[in-house]
C-alpha cells in the first residue's frame, strides 16, 4: 500500500487532493500536513513513498521542504505542487531533486498521471535496491565463524563506496566471493565485474590484456582489441594474484588508478575509463615490496581497505555448514537426493588439516559422496579423504 504525504496549507485543496487520490485507489494511505514543518515531523516518524507538496507555504516554503527530504530521505519521490506563478520556481526544484510538478488548480488527469508514475518509479527503485543488496546464490560465503561475520561486516560498510580493496589470504580460501559480494552489494553490481588472473596471463601479454592494443602492435595483434579496464567501464575490475603481476605492468596500472585513464599497447592516444578495482593475493606483499617485487607505492593505492581471508584450519566451526551446502550442491549436480553426514564424519572432517583450504574441502566432500554408502561416516572419511 502507498503511502502519501501532502504538504499544502489550504486545507480546501489537500480534501480535493485526498478525495482524487481515494477515488482512484482505495489503499492509498494518505497523512497531511499544513505546513513545512508538521511535514518533517510526519516523515521524521513514518516512511512515505510519495510527497505532495506545496511550492508558496508560510515559514518553510515547499523548496526547502524538499531540501530536507533529499537531504535526509533520498529515496522519497516528491512532487512539486505550483501556483500559477510560480512555474519557474517549480522547474527550479526539478533540478534540486522533485520528480515532476503540478499546477493549481490541479487538472485531474495530469494528477493521477504523475501520481502513477511517481509510485511505479518509487516501486522499481526499492526492487533495484533490493537485487542489488542480494548476493547471487554462486557466491555465498557460508559459515557463521566470528572471523567470517567480520568479514561480511567490512563489506557492508565497503561496498556502496568505490574505495580499493585488497584480498589477502591462501589459496583456496574464497578471496574471489570476497571480491563478488563487495561488487554484487555496490551501486556498480548494474556494471560489469571482469576478472583477470594475473597469475595465468605470460608476463609479455600482460599489458595488452589490461590496457588492450591496437592492430599492429605486436605480430599476433591482427585487430583492435579493447583491454579489460575498458571492459570494466562503470563496473568493477578484479585483479586476481596481483602479486604475479610484472614491474612494468604495475607501474602502467599505477598511473591508471591515478589518472582514470589508459593507453592501448601501440597507442598514443588515451581513454578514459570509470573503474573500481580489487585485488587479491596469496602472497605477502610487505615481504614482495621488500624484494623489489612489488611497488610500494600501487600497494598502497590498492590497498585503502585491507580484508584478510582466514585459512579453513583457522574457521573449523563452519565445517558442518560448508559441508552441508557442498553436500546439497554436489547433490544437485549429479542430480541425486543430498547424502547425509554422521555425526562422527562431521567431527572427523573437523580434525583434518586443510592445507588446500575451502576449495580441498570441496573436492573431500565430493570424493566422500561418490565413494561412501548411504551415509557417509567417520571411516569413510579416514578412508577416502586424504586419497
Amino acid at each position: 500500500m502507498a503511502k502519501i504525504l501532502l504538504v499544502e496549507d489550504e486545507k480546501a485543496i489537500r480534501n480535493v487532493l485526498r478525495n482524487i487520490l481515494q477515488d482512484e485507489d482505495k489503499s492509498y494511505q494518505i497523512s497531511e500536513a499544513e505546513h513545512g514543518k508538521a511535514a518533517i515531523d510526519l516523515l521524521a516518524n513514518e516512511e512515505h513513498d510519495l510527497v505532495l507538496c506545496d511550492i508558496k507555504m508560510p515559514g518553510m516554503d515547499g523548496i526547502e521542504v524538499l531540501e530536507h527530504i533529499k537531504a535526509k530521505y533520498p529515496e522519497t519521490t516528491v512532487v512539486m505542487i505550483s501556483g500559477h506563478g510560480d512555474l519557474e520556481t517549480a522547474v527550479d526544484s526539478m533540478r534540486k531533486g522533485a520528480y515532476d510538478y503540478i499546477s493549481k488548480p490541479p487538472d485531474l488527469n495530469r494528477l493521477l498521471n504523475t501520481v502513477r508514475n511517481a509510485l511505479d518509479r518509487n516501486t522499481l527503485e526499492k526492487e533495484n535496491k533490493t537485487l542489488r543488496k542480494k548476493v547471487s546464490r554462486k557466491y555465498q560465503m557460508i559459515g557463521t565463524s566470528q572471523a567470517l561475520e567480520d568479514i561480511k561486516e567490512i563489506i557492508e560498510k565497503v561496498a556502496p563506496t568505490d574505495a580499493r580493496v585488497l584480498i589477502t589470504g591462501p589459496n583456496g580460501t574464497g578471496k574471489e566471493l570476497v571480491a563478488h559480494w563487495v561488487h554484487q552489494k555496490s551501486e556498480r553490481s548494474k556494471g560489469p565485474m571482469i576478472e583477470v588472473n594475473c597469475a595465468a596471463i605470460p608476463s609479455e601479454l600482460i599489458e595488452s590484456e589490461l590496457f588492450g592494443h591496437k592492430k599492429g602492435a605486436f605480430t599476433s595483434a591482427v585487430r583492435d582489441r579493447a583491454g579489460k579496464f575498458e571492459q570494466a567501464n562503470g563496473g568493477t575490475l578484479f585483479l586476481d594474484e596481483i602479486g604475479d603481476m610484472s614491474l612494468s605492468a604495475q607501474a602502467k596500472v599505477l598511473r591508471a588508478l591515478q589518472e582514470g585513464r589508459v593507453s592501448p599497447v601501440g597507442s598514443d592516444k588515451e581513454i578514459k575509463v570509470d573503474v573500481r578495482v580489487l585485488a587479491a593475493t596469496n602472497k605477502n606483499l610487505q615481504e614482495e615490496i621488500a624484494a623489489g617485487r612489488f611497488r610500494e607505492d600501487l600497494y598502497h593505492r590498492l590497498s585503502v581497505i585491507l580484508i584478510q581471508v582466514p585459512a579453513l584450519n583457522d574457521r573449523r566451526e563452519d565445517i558442518p555448514l560448508l559441508t552441508e551446502h557442498f553436500a546439497k550442491q554436489i547433490a544437485s549436480e549429479y542430480g541425486n537426493a543430498p547424502k547425509p553426514f554422521s555425526e562422527d564424519a562431521m567431527k572427523a572432517l573437523m580434525e583434518l588439516d586443510w592445507t588446500g583450504n575451502i576449495r580441498e574441502l570441496r573436492n573431500v566432500i565430493e570424493r566422500l559422496i561418490i565413494l561412501s554408502a548411504e551415509e557417509v561416516s567417520a571411516d569413510d572419511v579416514q578412508k577416502f579423504a586424504r586419497k
